[in-house]
């Protein structure tokens, strides 16, 4: 799903049949200013989907974004300025809010996750655990926030978890039948496996065929003694209840990339407003 089609159904789905409560308050042609304040400090994130929406339900919408994607604002930081109708200010008011909050919100978690592990090897990565049809946004406040996509669906690499190499009779049969569908459909997208033990990853290494191994669950020493296995043949990710009492040392065990489902899955929103300024024209609806 692309931005535009997101901004259009969240439209919809919102204005539905008119929005009632500014058309009865304001005339058509009745002109204002907003602005968007941060009522809390965090790291800023979908100013330019807000001015989409924006420009989306009104392109005639004059906007003054004040910062950019992934700026530092403090509290009482005015975001963005926006004058034109103010029924189109209005009726754009709520999903600008919520995208812009969403966002922030993750892009404040991501970018602290990030200072934690600031100095090591390692890279913080999101996680398919993200709203269904707002990933596209989701994924994007991550990059903001400074960490990095894993994957954005199952299209883009081929991950086998723990059911699939159960289901597939076992790591050498699910590595085996990964490459071989490879082949067969000629793609090109890497092969990812999870592993419960270093007993698995020992048969992961012997087996090859794979790009990165997933340590699912370990401890900080069992994914350290993971990477002196691997040694540096193939990428190495820790993942699984990892968070940011825990992160740092995760990250001191020398592995790759770190995954953090919390980054999407319950993260705070950052708290915005958008506030009436003035009035600059008047009609008689």
């Amino acid at each position: 799903m692309t931005i535009e089609k997101i901004i259009e159904e969240a439209l919809k789905e919102d204005i539905g049949m008119g929005d009632y409560s500014s058309i009865l308050s304001v005339g058509a042609e009745e002109k204002g200013e907003a602005k968007l304040i941060a009522k809390e400090n965090g790291i800023v994130a979908g100013i330019e989907i807000g001015e989409s929406v924006f420009k989306q339900l009104d392109n005639s919408l004059q906007i003054n974004s004040l910062f950019l994607d992934g700026a530092n604002v403090q509290k009482g930081d005015i975001l963005m300025l926006v004058s034109g109708r103010i029924r189109s200010i209005l009726s754009s008011e709520r999903l600008v809010l919520n995208i812009m909050q969403r966002m922030s919100g993750i892009a404040t978690v991501t970018n602290h996750y990030c200072q934690l592990i600031k100095g090591t090897h390692a890279r913080l990565l999101d996680t398919r655990k993200t709203t269904p049809n707002l990933r596209l946004l989701e994924k994007m406040a991550v990059r903001i926030g400074g960490g990095y996509n894993h994957r954005m669906g199952l299209y883009d690499m081929i991950m086998l978890k723990d059911n699939h190499i159960d289901f597939a009779g076992g790591i050498e049969n699910a590595i085996k039948k990964a490459n071989e569908y490879k082949e067969l459909n000629h793609l090109t997208i890497p092969v990812e496996i999870e592993t419960r033990s270093l007993s698995d990853v020992e048969k992961v290494i012997k087996m090859g065929g794979i790009d990165r191994i997933m340590f699912d669950n370990f401890s900080v020493e069992c994914v350290r003694k993971g990477v002196e296995l691997v040694n540096g043949r193939f990428e190495t990710e820790a993942s699984g209840n990892i968070n940011e009492q825990t992160i740092r040392a995760y990250a001191e065990t020398g592995v790759d990339f770190i995954s953090v489902g919390a980054l999407t899955h319950s993260v705070k929103s950052l708290d915005i407003s958008l506030l009436a300024t003035h009035v600059t024209q008047i009609d008689n609806f």
